[in-house]
C-alpha cells in the first residue's frame, strides 16, 4: 500500500481520533522534541496539515534489535507511528507480505513516490569494494539496493549503531567489509539515530519531527539529533553527584554498589557517550542500564566495540590516569563537561585496543 495523500489531521479524523487525544499527542511530541510549551499549537497546527509521507525501511547487516526497540515506543507509540503518522510501505519484519510481493511492494512505492520518501535504513552494509554475497535481499546486494533506493529519498535516517557507524560487523577484523551508511551517502540529507539499540522514542521523535517541520532536526558533529544526543550520560546520570564526591563502587556487589554510587570504576562510558538514556529510559520509562546496575557501555558513539574493555575506565583520556580524574572529582575541580570533551577527543581518535582471543583461552579465565 502506498502513501495516502490526505493529511495526518484528515486520516485521524477517519480514525475517529479525538482532537483532545491528539493534542495530547501532540504534547508528548513536543516534550520528545525539547520545544517550549508555547510551541504546542504551532506543532499541532503543522502535524495536522502535514502529508503522511511514505516511508521505506531497509534491514542490512543487523540483529533486528532495532526494530524490536521501535515496537516498544511508548511516545508515540508504534501504532501512532505507523497507522497515523507514516505510511510504512516497507519493512521485512513489520509487514506482512513476503518474498515477490514484499520487493513488488517496495519498488511500487519508490516509484509512487520518487523524490519525497523516506528511507530508513538499519544495520550496516558490505562496502562497494566487499563481495556482494556478504548480504543479499531477494538476490540484490545490500550496496545495489542502497544505492537503488537512496537516489528517489527525501532523506535518508540511519537507525542503530551499525547503520550510523557500522557497530558490530565493522568491528575488527570486519571479515565482511561492513561499512556506515554515511559512508557511502553524500548527496542526501542524513540523520544518525545510534544506539545498539537506539532509545524507542528518539526514532519516533525524529520522525514526528520531519513531518511537522518537513526536515531533520538540528544535528551534532555526528549528524546525530541535538534534542536527543547533546548532553553525555555523565551530565544527565542521576549518580553524578556520587562522582563528584568521589564515590564509586569498586565490584558489582559491594557496598557502593548497593548504595548507588557511580559506576566509573567499574568501566561506565557515561563521560563519553552522549544519548538520552538516562532521561527517557528504557522499557516505557521504567529503567536503564546504569540504574539496573550496569555500568554504561558507550553503545551511541563510533567504534565503541573497539574501544577498549567494557569493564575497565578507559572513557578517559590515557594521558590522564583514572586515580587523577577521581581524585579531581572529588575535589571538585575537573568534572563532567571537561572530562568528557577530552575522552571524546581520545575515543574519536584511538587506536584498537582489543585483542581477539580464542575459546581455549576465553576457557582458561571461566
Amino acid at each position: 500500500m502506498t502513501a495516502k495523500k490526505h493529511s495526518v489531521g484528515e486520516h485521524l479524523r477517519d480514525q475517529g481520533v479525538s482532537r483532545r487525544a491528539f493534542l495530547k499527542f501532540c504534547t508528548a511530541s513536543a516534550s520528545l522534541l525539547a520545544l517550549s510549551p508555547g510551541l504546542i499549537p504551532a506543532l499541532a497546527a503543522a502535524l495536522e496539515q502535514a502529508r503522511r509521507p511514505s516511508v521505506i525501511w531497509l534491514s542490512f547487516q543487523e540483529c533486528t534489535g532495532c526494530t524490536e526497540s521501535l515496537t516498544r515506543s511508548h511516545a508515540p507509540t508504534v501504532e501512532d507511528l505507523i497507522l497515523e503518522m507514516i505510511s510504512l510501505d516497507y519493512h521485512h519484519t513489520l509487514q506482512a507480505a513476503a518474498g515477490e510481493a514484499a520487493e513488488a511492494a517496495r519498488e511500487q512505492a519508490m516509484k509512487d513516490n520518487f523524490g519525497q520518501y523516506l528511507l530508513i535504513v538499519d544495520g550496516s552494509l558490505p562496502g562497494p569494494d566487499a563481495n556482494p554475497g556478504y548480504s543479499t535481499i531477494a538476490g540484490v546486494s545490500n550496496y545495489a539496493m542502497l544505492m537503488e533506493a537512496v537516489e528517489g529519498a527525501a532523506a535518508v535516517i540511519a537507525v542503530g549503531t551499525c547503520a550510523a557507524f557500522g557497530g558490530l560487523p565493522e568491528a575488527a577484523p570486519n571479515p565482511t567489509g561492513a561499512v556506515a551508511v554515511m559512508d557511502l551517502i553524500k548527496d542526501k540529507p542524513l540523520v544518525n539515530v545510534s544506539g545498539c539499540p537506539p532509545v524507542p522514542m528518539v526514532i519516533t521523535g525524529v520522525l514526528a519531527h520531519y513531518l511537522a517541520f518537513g526536515r531533520l532536526p538540528e544535528l551534532d558533529e555526528y549528524h546525530r539529533p541535538l534534542a536527543f544526543f547533546g548532553q553525555s550520560i555523565h551530565d544527565r546520570c542521576y549518580r553524578r553527584p556520587f562522582y563528584d564526591k568521589g564515590l564509586f563502587a569498586e565490584t558489582f556487589d559491594d557496598e557502593g554498589a548497593r548504595a548507588g554510587w557511580c559506576l566509573y570504576r567499574l568501566g561506565c562510558k557515561g563521560p563519553s557517550t552522549y544519548n538520552a538514556c538516562a532521561t527517557m529510559r528504557w522499557n516505557s520509562g521504567t529503567s536503564w542500564p546504569i540504574e539496573a546496575g550496569h555500568p554504561c557501555l558507550g553503545c551511541s558513539e563510533p567504534r565503541f566495540w573497539d574501544a577498549g574493555s567494557f569493564y575497565a575506565p578507559l572513557s578517559v583520556p590515557t594521558g590522564l590516569s583514572s586515580n587523577q580524574v577521581l581524585t579531581a572529582g572529588a575535589a571538585g575541580v575537573l568534572v563532567g563537561g571537561t572530562v568528557a570533551t577530552l575522552a571524546r577527543r581520545t575515543v574519536e581518535t584511538a587506536a584498537v585496543s582489543r585483542q581477539p582471543v580464542t575459546a581455549d583461552e576465553l576457557e582458561q579465565t571461566l
